[in-house]
């Protein structure tokens, strides 16, 4: 079954997307990023290119000839399609608002959470939906807080 972990308390969204991404690429790690808002997708796609100097996260959309052989895959589509031949580890990155669909395929999702409300209130909205399908989330502060 697939392992469900929220990251809540993050500043900013794509920023921790972008780390997440990073830590996943530097572990030897395939990762697929959904989103089905093509503006947010693109706003995430150029961000990974300039959120740190000194580092390189490879990356392209799913359609694109080299997304098989990319450790990063973007995509607005079925998450599953983007994986390709992945070996059952592959993880998933979810930007939507939505759960994405075929994340049971799927080692991981992970799901980042910022402080702002509507953002939140989505987030609650996807923890019940996973745990509807019978899943246990894990749930991760990111901004050190106490509860």
């Amino acid at each position: 079954m697939t392992r469900i972990d929220f990251a809540f308390g993050a500043p900013d969204r794509l920023r921790a997307a972008c780390q997440a991404a990073r830590k996943r690429y530097l572990a030897g790690q395939r990762l697929v990023v959904y989103c089905a808002d093509g503006a947010r997708l693109a706003a995430f796609d150029r961000m990974l290119w300039a959120f740190d100097d000194i580092s390189f996260v490879p990356h392209v959309l799913a359609n694109d000839p080299l997304a098989p052989d990319t450790p990063v895959v973007l995509t607005a589509a079925d998450p599953q399609a983007a994986a390709g031949n992945a070996d059952g580890e592959t993880w998933l990155l979810n930007l939507d608002d939505d759960c994405p669909p075929a994340y049971d395929g799927f080692a991981r999702l992970l799901e980042i959470v910022s402080d702002d409300p509507a953002d939140r209130q989505a987030a609650r909205q996807r923890w019940r939906a996973y745990q509807a399908a019978g899943h246990a989330p894990h749930s991760h502060d990111l901004a050190g807080r106490t509860a």
